[in-house]
């Protein structure tokens, strides 16, 4: 058992506040702060921080050094000898890109193709960085703004119809006549391949449509053009804005969660999460930024089957004191922990004897993870605690009034 230190990425869309915050660290902080990753992927492994004589290392460095003690045999031999999943705290200030990740079968393609080609991994137009799928679960820690899955084609034909602008017509058209998964990819294929000097012209007409409807009143598409307006105001020439008009518009509650999976097109926009994803660097981008873009890969990987809102909420199941959100991922399994150091409202601790690798991060208050060896550790917010497969069953407390933290592991066998 061992205390994690989480590693800050600095990406230009992240927050001065939430995640040091989090850390107790001075707000604001010198630089964005996107993400804070506790996991072992080689790009940012946490640090395990040194206890009882043992120095500091890295989660990754320490599952190398013992794999089938750290993981169990189950997750070594299912995947190949890595720590599956990697779980980060996501803390947008700013839109990120309009995204899909590949399926599995994708990946390995993709993987071996450009590796064939003699792509370097580093390459900016490399797609393809190992060869995994990446489903991904987002738990909401704040309230939470999302773009996520096509929506539904007939009501997007309205949204469109309710814009009244005459260069829309012809896009229209296009999916007024095919209602359907193939006017989505005609509409959307059509849209990220028209010339800039079209897109020049039809993105300010769109923003003008969206300006004079929410001026009129009151509209059942407000979140929506809202969205747009925000986005084309900082992506003026980007056909990533239209094709933001095509996706769910959805608002998360601080416990909800949305589950993606390999195909869905999505964009966070503003928010603090849990995110937890299968341990890959496999993103294809679609819009709304400077990085690389590959339109016929995206176009490949690409869902467009409707999703409804529901399509892409996970299930829940409560045991107890766990909030346990259910997804088909094989590599993770997510959920959240209320603990009340009074025990007067929540139960003030909770025993967890899974086996499989676990990390436990700390986002309010403290707890007292408490080994059957009798190892004690005490954890604050902003760190998180590593429990290996070898090591004995934990017993969890509130160590303040009032402790959150989330649980993230390997699933074992059908329905755990």
């Amino acid at each position: 058992m061992r205390t994690l230190e989480g590693v800050v990425r600095p990406y230009a869309w992240g927050s001065r506040t939430a995640i040091a915050s989090l850390r107790g660290k001075a707000v604001p902080s010198p630089h964005p702060e996107a993400e804070l990753w506790f996991g072992a992927h080689p790009a940012g492994p946490a640090i395990c921080l040194p206890t009882d004589g043992v120095p500091d290392t890295d989660l990754l460095s320490a599952i190398d050094a013992d794999r089938v003690g750290m993981l169990g045999e189950h997750t070594v031999e299912a995947f190949d000898g890595r720590l599956p999943f990697l779980m980060k705290v996501l803390a947008a200030e700013e839109p990120l890109s309009l995204q899909a990740h590949p399926s599995s079968e994708q990946a390995r393609e993709g993987f071996d193709r450009e590796n064939a080609q003699g792509l370097p991994f580093d390459a900016a137009d490399r797609n393809y960085r190992d060869p995994w799928h990446k489903p991904e679960l987002i738990v909401a820690i704040t309230d939470f703004e999302a773009l996520a899955g096509f929506r539904d084609p007939q009501t997007t034909v309205e949204l469109l119809r309710d814009l009244q602008v005459s260069e829309l017509d012809p896009y229209l058209g296009m999916l007024a006549g095919q209602p359907d998964s193939e006017g989505l990819r005609a509409l959307f294929t059509t849209w990220l391949t028209l010339p800039d000097a079209s897109i020049a012209t039809l993105v300010p007409a769109v923003l003008g449509g969206a300006v004079d409807l929410l001026g009129a009143g009151s509209s059942r598409f407000a979140a929506e053009l809202r969205t747009v307006l925000e986005l084309g105001e900082v992506y003026p020439r980007d056909p990533g804005v239209l094709a933001s008009l095509l996706l769910n518009r959805i608002h998360l509650e601080p416990g909800d969660g949305l589950y993606l999976p390999a195909g869905n097109l999505h964009a966070y926009l503003h928010g603090t999460g849990v995110e937890i994803m299968a341990n890959s660097d496999n993103v294809l981008r679609g819009g709304l930024t400077p990085k690389h873009i590959d339109v016929p890969e995206l176009l490949r990987v690409l869902d467009f089957t409707p999703a409804a809102v529901e399509d892409i909420t996970p299930p829940i199941r409560m045991v107890g004191a766990e909030r346990v959100y259910l997804t088909p991922a094989p590599e993770f399994r997510l959920s959240r922990v209320e603990l009340d150091g009074t025990g007067l409202v929540y139960a003030s601790s909770i025993c967890f004897d899974m086996p499989g690798p676990q990390i436990l991060a700390v986002l309010s208050g403290s707890v007292e993870v408490r080994s059957m060896g009798g190892v004690v550790t005490t954890v604050p917010a902003g760190q998180a605690v590593w429990i290996g497969d070898a090591e004995p069953d934990v017993v969890v407390h509130a160590a303040s009034s009032r402790a959150v933290f989330f649980r993230a592991r390997v699933p074992v066998g059908t329905g755990s």
